[in-house]
């Protein structure tokens, strides 16, 4: 397996053939190793069957389903990421997934089925490298500080589309707002990472609204800073994985009215620490 970094702070291209995870040990703890290294990993060309995905998936952990996304048939952990131009996607904001639950997912896998020919890239940002490039004085303030996530705050475009309180209302009643602390740290590497973001995070705990809202812009203008950013022009059977616990991503929707499908799949995470 050839690892390549894509830039000093996050990302790396590897080159090697997934269904060999799912055979080899060795393999897979090369590239979970590769993962903790660079926080989000790009392999091109693959030919993994929905099962085969699942499968991979599952080396990682146990999986988690969306509740706002429809899954694959044959393999129900697969979740279904698809834009039209009938149903275009409503979410172009960096974000960490489903930083809303108690328990957020540790890990992501995006692998590209339909992809516009113009358009439709994703980027990633370094949570490690914005933390570490605070001031000592800075990261001292946010010491015992809690951002307030809320799903509905993430989803209110889409709720407030047609049919959205019928398709997502359940949802929204399952998924109070839950705190998180504003700097984690990563339970394997023990580096801290700023864990707030502009989709879901809605003010941080015990501050006024003006404190709140400017600290808050701040801290997210800081991760995706251009020098804490790699980008990834898809193509059909790439194949993305992300750690969520040290990385922030957004996808960019420029490419209406053409069609975009990808398959995901969200790996059980800890209680943020």
């Amino acid at each position: 397996m050839q690892v390549t970094p894509s830039g000093p702070a996050i990302g790396a291209r590897v080159q090697a053939d997934l269904r060999q995870a799912l055979r080899s040990r060795e393999v897979f703890e090369a590239l979970r190793d590769a993962l903790l290294a660079h926080h989000v990993l790009f392999l091109r060309d693959q030919r993994l069957t929905a099962p085969e995905f699942q499968q991979l998936g599952e080396r990682f952990g146990n999986l988690e389903t969306h509740p706002a996304y429809p899954t694959v048939p044959e393999a129900g952990g697969v979740q279904i990421l698809e834009s039209t131009a009938e149903a275009p996607s409503r979410i172009e904001l960096w974000h960490s997934d489903m930083t809303f639950r108690e328990t957020p997912p540790g890990v992501t896998l995006l692998y590209a089925q339909i992809v516009p020919d113009t358009g439709g890239d994703t980027l990633w940002a370094s949570a490690h490298a914005a933390y570490e490039g605070l001031s000592a004085p800075l990261r001292d303030l946010l010491t015992g500080l809690r951002g307030v996530h809320d799903f509905a705050h993430g989803f209110r475009e889409s709720l407030a589309a047609p049919g959205g309180q019928e398709r997502l209302g359940d949802a929204v009643a399952a998924h109070p707002p839950v705190t998180h602390p504003v700097v984690r740290t990563h339970p394997a590497s023990g580096r801290k990472a700023l864990y707030v973001n502009p989709l879901f995070t809605t003010r941080l705990e015990g501050l006024s609204r003006r404190e709140s809202d400017a600290l808050l812009a701040f801290l997210c203008g800081e991760i995706t800073v251009d020098e804490h950013t790699v980008r990834l022009s898809w193509q059909p059977g790439t194949v993305a994985i992300w750690d969520n616990r040290t990385t922030q991503h957004k996808p960019v929707n420029d490419y209406f009215p053409q069609h975009r499908k990808m398959y995901r799949l969200t790996v059980a995470g800890e209680r943020p620490r």
